[in-house]
């Protein structure tokens, strides 16, 4: 098997494989990532015509580094988020929606973005935040995983600004929207605490 013929099956693998766990993780496909796949392959192809080795295992490297970019930077903004490193934090995630996302990556730095403006304090932003990404989560791009994240965070906004029927009502959809995640496990934790609370009142 020829390196050209090679390149183009990493290529091809890398849209097919990606594209797949998407479709699993039901964040819709992303024509982004494979238009961007596609051309990398083009100008892989290109240059081992010219006579440019190209090893399939750094242009895999290459591939992976430019379409998940923005996946990169929101857990390197998240990491320095969770270390009180919020400046730095706040310049990744700005990095981030200006690298060209596509409208999943878009959810994704807006989910870790209104966590962070969450651990800050800043409830009025966190709360504007995570309404409009669920307003818009009927596009089909907004993953289960990061939708359940919208509505737990949701609530832990609510229960912060005293407000606990609503606080009760976004915790409900985090567990309806993906049962035995993190975040309906979270949410039945916060659920049971009011509960008990509740209880010691009634008491």
């Amino acid at each position: 098997m020829t390196s050209l013929s090679i390149l183009v099956i990493v290529g091809l693998a890398y849209i097919v494989i990606f594209g797949g766990m998407a479709l699993l993780r039901r964040e819709g496909l992303s024509l982004r990532l494979a238009a961007e796949s596609v051309v990398l392959t083009i100008l892989a192809a290109a240059l081992t015509l010219i006579g440019v080795n190209v090893h399939p295992v750094a242009f895999l490297l290459v591939l992976y580094l430019v379409t998940m970019r923005v996946r990169l930077l929101v857990e390197l903004a998240t990491i320095s988020a969770k270390r009180g490193r919020f400046g730095p934090s706040e310049r990744l995630f700005a990095l981030a929606l200006r690298l060209w996302p596509d409208q999943t990556g878009r959810f994704i730095v807006k989910v870790n973005h209104g966590a962070s403006l969450l651990q800050q304090g800043k409830l009025d932003e966190a709360l504007t935040m995570f309404k409009e990404i669920l307003e818009q989560q009927a596009s089909g791009f907004l993953g289960r995983k990061y939708e359940a994240a919208a509505h737990y965070n949701l609530g832990v906004v609510y229960l912060r600004k005293n407000m606990e029927g609503e606080a009760i009502v976004a915790f409900n959809k985090a567990i309806d929207t993906l049962p035995g995640s993190e975040y309906a496990r979270r949410a039945a934790q916060a659920l049971e605490q009011r509960r008990k609370k509740g209880n010691t009142k009634s008491g």
